[in-house]
C-alpha cells in the first residue's frame, strides 16, 4: 500500500476529530463564550451544513484538477482555520470557522477517496478506501476522547491547535508522495452525472441516511450534558464514554462490510429497527450508569453500520454518477449532522431536559423506518430490472 494513502487517511482523521469533537467540549465551549448550551451544540450543526452545501459543490470543483494542488489547497484551509478558531474571540468568528472548516473538507473528500484508489490500483481498491474511511473510526475511538482530555485540562481550544498540528505532518506527506498528474479520464459529464443523481428512487435512500444520521448527532452532541447531569457521572466518563462510541462506530463499520454485500435487505431492515429501539430504550435508562455505558457502544455499532449500509444503497441506485453520488451521500450525511443538534437543541429550550434529545432521535428514527421502506422497495425493483436480486 503505498504511503501516501496512509497520510490520506490522517488528514481524514484530523477532520474526522474535528467534526464530532466539540460533543465534549460543548459545556466549556458555552461557559467561555457566554453561549447556551444550545448554541454551543449548533457549532456542530454548522459544520454539517459546511458538509451539505460543499460536498456536492467541491466535488465539481475539483473535477480535472491535479489531485495534489487540490488536497494541499483544502487541507492547508481546513488546518489555518482551525488557528483561527483556537484564537476566536466570540462565538460568530468560531461560528464562521467552522462552516469554512467544513467546506474545506469537503473538498479534500472529494479528491482523497479518489486519489487513495488510484493511487493503490485496481486489487487493492477495497484497502485503500477502508484506510482513508478508517480515518473517521479512528477519530471517534481516539482523536474525540482525546481531544476531550485535552480539553478538560487545557481548555477547549487546545483542542483545535491539535487538530492544525495534526494536519501538518499528513500535508507534507502528501506534497512528497501524491503525484501531480491530473486525473484519469472522467467517465460522465457533470450535467449527466447531476441528472443521474435527480432519480425519484435515490431520494428516499438518501432521506432515510439523513434522518438516521439525524439521530445518531441529536444524541450524540449532547452526550456530555446527558452524562454529567442525568446518568450522574462525573466529567472524567465524558472521554470513556465518547471512546466507547468511536469502538462502537469502528465495529458497526467492520461487520457491516462484511455482511451488507451477502444480505443488505435484512442487515439494513433490522439496522433500523433496533437503532429506533434502541435511542427509545437509552431515553427510559437514561439514569443508569450501566445502561448508558452499554447503550453508548450499542448505539454507535448501529449508527455506523446502519450508516454504512444506506450508503451504498446510494452508490447503487446511481450507477450514472460515478465521481458526484458519493458527494450527494456525504451531503445526505450531513443534512442529518445539522439537522439533530438542532432539534436536539430545540427540544432542550423547551424545558424537556437533557434527556429530550435521546426522545427526538427515537422519532427520527420512526420517520426512517417509513422512507427506509419505501427505499429498500426502490433497491430491490432496480435490481429486479438488471435481473441482480440481493437476498434479503
Amino acid at each position: 500500500m503505498p504511503f501516501a494513502v496512509y497520510a490520506l487517511g490522517l488528514a481524514v482523521f484530523a477532520q474526522g476529530t474535528s467534526e464530532f469533537m466539540l460533543s465534549g467540549l460543548i459545556s466549556d465551549i458555552a461557559a467561555d463564550l457566554h453561549v447556551s448550551i444550545p448554541a454551543a451544540g449548533l457549532l456542530t450543526s454548522a459544520f454539517a451544513v459546511g458538509m451539505v452545501i460543499g460536498a456536492p459543490l467541491m466535488a465539481l470543483f475539483s473535477r480535472g484538477r491535479p489531485r495534489r494542488r487540490a488536497l494541499l489547497f483544502f487541507l492547508c484551509v481546513f488546518a489555518t482555520v482551525h488557528v483561527v478558531g483556537a484564537l476566536a474571540p466570540g462565538y460568530g468568528v468560531l461560528l464562521a470557522t467552522r462552516v469554512a472548516g467544513a467546506l474545506a473538507n469537503a473538498g479534500f473528500w472529494a479528491v482523497a477517496l479518489v486519489t487513495a484508489v488510484s493511487l493503490a490500483g485496481p486489487e487493492a481498491r477495497a484497502r485503500a478506501t477502508s484506510v482513508v474511511v478508517g480515518g473517521v473510526t479512528l477519530a471517534c475511538v481516539a482523536g474525540v476522547p482525546a481531544g476531550a482530555v485535552l480539553g478538560g485540562h487545557l481548555g477547549w481550544r487546545s483542542a483545535f491547535w491539535a487538530v492544525a498540528l495534526v494536519s501538518v505532518p499528513a500535508a507534507a506527506v502528501i506534497a512528497a508522495t501524491v503525484p501531480e498528474a491530473r486525473p484519469e479520464s472522467i467517465p460522465a459529464s457533470a450535467g449527466a452525472e447531476l441528472r443521474a443523481l435527480a432519480g425519484p428512487r435515490l431520494l428516499s435512500a438518501l432521506l432515510t441516511s439523513a434522518l438516521v444520521q439525524g439521530a445518531t448527532f441529536c444524541a450524540f452532541s449532547y452526550v456530555e450534558p446527558l452524562a454529567t447531569r442525568v446518568t450522574g457521572l462525573g466529567q472524567g466518563w465524558v472521554p470513556v464514554l465518547l471512546a466507547l462510541f468511536g469502538l462502537g462506530s469502528f465495529l458497526g463499520v467492520t461487520v457491516s462490510g462484511r455482511l451488507v454485500d451477502a444480505r443488505p435487505t435484512a442487515f439494513t431492515a433490522t439496522g433500523l429497527v433496533l437503532l429506533a429501539t434502541g435511542w427509545a430504550g437509552f431515553a427510559l435508562t437514561a439514569g443508569s450508569p450501566a445502561a448508558t455505558v452499554v447503550f453508548v457502544l450499542v448505539q454507535g455499532m448501529l449508527a455506523f453500520g446502519t450508516g454504512t449500509a444506506l450508503i451504498s444503497w446510494v452508490f447503487r441506485l446511481a450507477p450514472g454518477a460515478p465521481t458526484l453520488s458519493g458527494s450527494f451521500a456525504t451531503s445526505a450525511f450531513n443534512v442529518g449532522g445539522a439537522l439533530g443538534p438542532w432539534l436536539g437543541g430545540l427540544a432542550i429550550d423547551a424545558g424537556f431536559g437533557f434527556r429530550s434529545p435521546l426522545w427526538v432521535s427515537a422519532l427520527l428514527m420512526v420517520l426512517a423506518l417509513g422512507t427506509g421502506w419505501t427505499a429498500l422497495g426502490a433497491r430491490r425493483a432496480a435490481d429486479r430490472s438488471r435481473g441482480d436480486v440481493p437476498a434479503v
